[in-house]
């Protein structure tokens, strides 16, 4: 079991070493923990997220409440091996909740990897991820040959492309899904903030457009966790009261879509 909103750190936590700039990162990962969230996700593409995530969880003596997820992003198997390893190091870890394939890179090369480092109880769980639509079939393809634990995607209530093949996909296979990108990419968030939010928005307890577009990915009974990312403490609270009070069923779901013409 996972708590349903967690936490990306694409660009957020890539900074430097500056007190001001880790310092409300730090009040990011305590208001993730204090919401009761734990999930914490990240790659060696997001430049020095990884090591920013490390520091602040021993920092912040947060390590044993987190469930780290991270990838393998890069070609061949000892590059894999290498990069993983480096991860490892850079977020304090001896062994990881999650080690995932970004974007099916060479996935069946790290795949074979990550099966032997399960059973070596290096890694809990492994998963593969992808952010575009376009991959969806390729990432299904994986579902269905590989032993998966995690499925990581895009799919937000104005990209609701994973409906058609990867969500029922995964309840039928018994697969995790995190998802990234909940907001759109965060342009539909940028859209909606301007307007009031509707009537039937407090039928579903929520008081901002970010719990809106939350609860409407975890309202999908395929979805385990959604994971939007943000450097901001204010944010993440806000993020985070998505995962309380009620969850909109189907039908709600699709009354939400009609309402804002999606």
């Amino acid at each position: 079991m996972l708590p349903v909103i967690g936490l990306g750190t694409w660009q957020g936590f890539d900074v430097g070493p500056a007190p001001d700039e880790r310092a409300p990162l730090a009040d990011v990962l305590r208001a993730l923990v204090e919401a009761g969230g734990s999930v914490v996700d990240s790659s060696p593409m997001y430049g020095r997220a990884e090591g920013v995530v490390g520091d602040l969880l021993s920092e912040t003596g947060l390590h044993d409440r987190a469930f780290v997820a991270t990838k393998v992003w890069t070609r061949g198997r000892q590059a894999g091996v290498d990069q993983m390893r480096r991860s490892l190091q850079l977020l304090r870890r001896e062994r990881i909740e999650l080690m995932q394939v970004h974007n099916l890179v060479d996935a069946s090369t790290h795949l074979a990897t990550l099966r032997a480092w399960k059973a070596e109880g290096r890694i809990a769980h492994l998963g593969i991820t992808h952010y575009a639509a376009s991959a969806h079939d390729e990432v299904a393809a994986a579902m269905r040959a590989e032993p998966i634990d995690f499925v990581q995607i895009n799919y937000a209530l104005d990209d609701r492309a994973a409906e058609r093949t990867i969500l029922p996909l995964a309840a039928e296979r018994g697969v995790a899904v995190i998802v990234n990108r909940p907001f759109g990419g965060g342009g539909l968030l940028r859209r909606l903030r301007g307007t009031a939010l509707p009537s039937w928005a407090a039928e579903i307890d929520c008081t901002s457009w970010s719990q809106v577009l939350l609860k409407f990915v975890l309202g999908h009974p395929s979805v385990t966790c959604a994971i939007p990312g943000t450097s901001k403490p204010e944010h993440m609270r806000d993020n985070a009261r998505a995962g309380t009070g009620r969850i909109p069923d189907m039908d709600f779901r699709r009354r939400m879509v009609t309402s804002l013409g999606f």
